[in-house]
């Protein structure tokens, strides 16, 4: 195992760390975590903590890319690995905030919709022999729902204390780039997802010259 894998291996570590303290009910065992008041914004120190483990965890999201490609150890195995900790790193999260309020819980459908879709678009792709980049508003999506999930994680501080929304304007503004950036994977891979569709229209064309 190189070094890319095991610190796509330690974010998927890091990910169900965030998963247990948000789900775990820690009252049942008697553990209660303080709660912190800062200009005049309740924070539960079991969602800062999160919010730190997630920004290390996303930091070696880019890490383990940019050590693998540096000194070319990408392989099949780090690739696979690297989609899933991704994955399992932001839509459980997702689904978690929505259940406990908050955010709505469309921003969590269209996020992890529009990742299904795409996926499936990539299977397809690569069943066939080829390559799906990645386009410009897939990546201004996961800029926005990052930035977005580690201001959620620390109640929107500083912006909360002017009482400016921008982690809930950043959520929803990544959902409206998910759906976005689906329609755009279709429509630059529709070729590929529908073959016969194209071979019908060359062959009608060519009996009718």
């Amino acid at each position: 195992m190189n070094l890319p894998t095991k610190l796509t291996v330690l974010r998927l570590f890091l990910s169900a760390v965030i998963i247990v303290l948000l789900c775990f009910p820690f009252y049942a065992v008697g553990v209660q975590f303080p709660k912190l008041i800062v200009s005049g914004i309740t924070m539960d120190l079991r969602y800062l903590i999160s919010g730190v483990i997630f920004i290390v965890a996303s930091f070696t999201d880019f890490l383990d890319g940019h050590i693998a490609r540096s000194r070319n150890l990408v392989t099949d195995t780090g690739k696979m690995l690297d989609a899933i900790a991704d994955k399992v790193l932001v839509n459980p999260i997702l689904i978690i905030l929505s259940a406990q309020g908050f955010i709505p819980a469309i921003i969590p459908v269209l996020i992890i919709t529009r990742d299904i879709i795409v996926d499936a678009i990539k299977m397809e792709a690569a069943s066939k022999g080829k390559v799906v980049a990645a386009i410009k508003s897939g990546k201004i999506k996961t800029a926005l729902m990052m930035v977005g999930l580690v201001l959620m994680f620390f109640y929107n501080f500083p912006f909360e204390i002017i009482n400016l929304r921008v982690a809930d304007f950043l959520l929803y503004f990544a959902a409206i780039m998910s759906v976005v950036s689906a329609f755009q994977y279709f429509s630059l891979n529709k070729e590929i997802i529908f073959p016969k569709e194209k071979e019908e229209i060359e062959a009608v064309q060519s009996y009718e010259n």
